[in-house]
């Protein structure tokens, strides 16, 4: 996955991450049971249509203008054979989905630190890709504030997240030191149209 995906995607997951983590952890019933609880929180197709304005061959890079007028370069990986068919004028169509399950941990299961990606190349009649990463980690909870209230989350590589928490009573099933699997899936797929 090039250095502009992998940053495409980082981002995305911090935002994936910020958004419904703990709307959806705590909406789960966390109390410890002889089954671990698991949810899965479907995400939403985003489309984005931009055209390319520039193409620097010798760097594999596309600027793209985007449907509000702005810029954004992009570098195509070495993995899209057809990069010398897209042009100047040409329509870029990306759609970005993402999907997030939680699974509260068994009291001493081992902690998760995984990541995945890929790169698919489209076998249609135009060039495109599909890039795909999925991560999983543990998530430990560090910190639950009644007063506020709030949770903090800590997990790898200094990972740390806090938000405020609606739901008291859901805040009054999980303590600090419970321990979450967050895996997330997301997936950008990209297609070029022909200048008309």
């Amino acid at each position: 996955m090039s250095t502009t995906m992998r940053r495409l995607a980082a981002g995305r997951i911090e935002t994936l991450l910020a958004l419904p983590l703990v709307a959806a952890l705590l909406g789960l019933p966390l109390a410890h049971s002889v089954r671990a609880q698991t949810k899965t929180i479907p995400g939403e197709m985003t489309t984005v249509t931009a055209t390319v304005e520039a193409i620097d061959a010798s760097t594999r890079t596309v600027t793209l203008k985007g449907p509000k007028g702005n810029y954004v370069d992009m570098v195509v990986p070495d993995t899209v054979k057809r990069f010398p068919e897209i042009k100047v004028g040409d329509t870029i169509t990306a759609r970005y989905y993402e999907n997030l399950v939680l699974r509260v941990k068994h009291p001493g299961e081992k902690s998760v630190d995984s990541d995945t990606t890929g790169v698919s190349p489209t076998s249609g009649t135009k060039p495109g890709a599909t890039a795909s990463t999925q991560r999983t980690i543990t998530a430990t909870i560090t910190e639950i504030d009644q007063n506020v209230p709030s949770i903090t989350f800590t997990g790898p590589n200094n990972w740390k997240y806090s938000s405020r928490v609606e739901d008291r009573k859901a805040l009054a099933t999980v303590k600090v030191g419970d321990k979450v699997d967050i895996t997330w899936t997301a997936a950008l797929m990209v297609g070029f149209d022909a200048a008309k």
